[in-house]
């Protein structure tokens, strides 16, 4: 392979992949950080990359894995995954040639080890055979090839130093036989910088589900175009979902608390992290001048504490598009954390709170996205009488607090008796979210502008 033409070709082709994690940042150069030949007899060739990709700006390099094929010819199924032209062949995403995916899954399977590529099977798993791989578009960071309705590999295409968040507490869940979360049933695993990193993980595939973020929106719909329904009468009232959602993550909070232990988190430390944040966020965003000094209220309150905060293992990004309803029950999925914080910060113990808070943010976003979209008025005039969000509001109560009384169920402890607390957690995420959607998605901005308006307006009245 002609290493010299390939990083010309990747500097063109990276930043037009969705997971690609730093669109609009100009690519200064594209290296070969580590190549490692998979299948080199016959066709396809297929080589294993890691490469390192520089910017303009001078930020931190980032790290991507790429599996490339190389055919004397494309066809039809890989056209749209073409990078170019190598030697004389036709260089493409090879995740998406079933080939390519049956070697793969048969590596896992097996056992094998190349060259410092570690395929390593759970045991006793039941990995999928004699299906073909397909590549499924649903996912925006990583890329997930299904067999059939039994295995499912995810490929972290950003790669870091360190064990993934994800692997680590499916293999702790599956220690403690979790059946809230898809069974592990193997992993790649290789190195970086010297320093193991996981590459991918291999699951069990929860055929004929629904993520919660669909179903949540469905409700929502139902809801308003019903013109004099509660929402507890309509036919796709989410409450009764909601509260056994919550009773899932009581349950893998407990499970992560059983396989993992416990430890403290100095409230001091996480008051100044939000204050930091808010202070960013605020020099940004001008609308959310009003609301300031009551965040920081909440926030120095929970710095007054007195007494570290119990802390554990979470999942760190929970929200309704993390679950998954099956016909069995709701499955809690993807415990990567935060994709933009570091790895350190991912997998630190935190407060179960910062789950339950998320949670709480979800049901928010699914309520007035589409209040958003029909209503736009409704937000840009703070007085609006509108019976659209006062349905809307209805709606998002009603499943935050069913969602809160199936983890209290669960738990043992309902996340509203910490008052205070929770407001912390939900104020934090909404400002991280404020600035977000100022940044990408400037339409979405009033969502968490009017959850911080309603959260400190809580606290004024009580």
């Amino acid at each position: 392979m002609c290493v010299n033409e390939l990083p010309d070709l990747l500097s063109e082709w990276l930043p037009q992949q969705r997971w690609f994690a730093a669109k609009g940042r100009p690519v200064r150069s594209v290296e070969i950080a580590a190549r490692t030949p998979l299948l080199t007899d016959g066709e396809p060739h297929v080589d294993h990359l890691l490469l390192a990709v520089a910017f303009d700006d001078g930020s931190p390099v980032q790290h991507y894995q790429l599996y490339l094929g190389r055919r004397a010819q494309s066809r039809a199924d890989l056209e749209h995954v073409v990078i170019g032209h190598l030697d004389g062949l036709v260089a493409y995403d090879a995740l998406y040639d079933v080939d390519v995916t049956a070697w793969l899954i048969e590596a896992i399977r097996a056992g094998r080890t190349v060259d410092g590529i570690a395929f390593v099977p759970e045991p006793a798993a039941e990995i999928a055979e004699g299906v073909p791989g397909r590549v499924l578009g649903i996912e925006q960071s990583n890329t997930s090839v299904a067999w059939g309705d039994r295995s499912i590999l995810k490929v972290f295409r950003r790669v870091v130093s360190g064990l993934n968040p994800d692997l680590e507490l499916h293999r702790a869940l599956r220690s403690v036989e979790s059946h809230e979360v898809a069974a592990l049933q193997g992993a790649i695993e290789g190195t970086l910088d010297g320093a193991p990193a996981t590459l991918g993980m291999l699951q069990d595939f929860a055929a004929n589900s629904a993520d919660g973020w669909a179903m949540a929106l469905a409700s929502v719909r139902d809801l308003l175009a019903e013109g004099d329904l509660r929402a507890d009468e309509v036919g796709g009232d989410f409450a009764g979902e909601a509260s056994r959602l919550g009773e899932t993550v009581g349950v893998v909070h407990d499970e992560l608390r059983r396989a993992l232990g416990t430890s403290e988190r100095d409230a001091r430390e996480l008051a100044a992290v939000w204050h930091q944040r808010l202070a960013v966020t605020t020099a940004e965003v001008p609308a959310l001048a009003p609301h300031v000094d009551a965040i920081r209220a909440t926030y120095d309150a929970v710095a007054g504490l007195g007494a570290p905060l119990p802390a554990q293992r979470v999942h760190g990004d929970l929200h309704l598009g993390q679950t998954l309803r099956t016909p069995y029950g709701w499955l809690v999925i993807d415990f990567e954390g935060e994709p933009a914080a570091p790895l350190e910060e991912r997998v630190r113990p935190d407060s179960p709170l910062r789950d339950v808070a998320g949670m709480l943010r979800s049901f928010d976003y699914a309520a007035f996205h589409q209040i958003l979209q029909w209503e736009p008025a409704s937000f840009a005039e703070p007085d609006h009488d509108s019976q659209l969000v006062w349905r809307a509001n209805e709606w998002a109560e009603r499943n935050r607090s069913a969602f809160c009384d199936g983890y209290a169920l669960r738990a043992g402890t309902d996340p509203r008796e910490q008052r205070m607390l929770l407001r912390a957690f939900e104020l934090d995420k909404a400002v991280y979210e404020l600035l977000y959607e100022t940044r990408s998605r400037p339409a979405w901005a009033p969502i968490p502008l009017a959850s911080i308006a309603r959260l400190t307006s809580e606290e004024t009245v009580r």
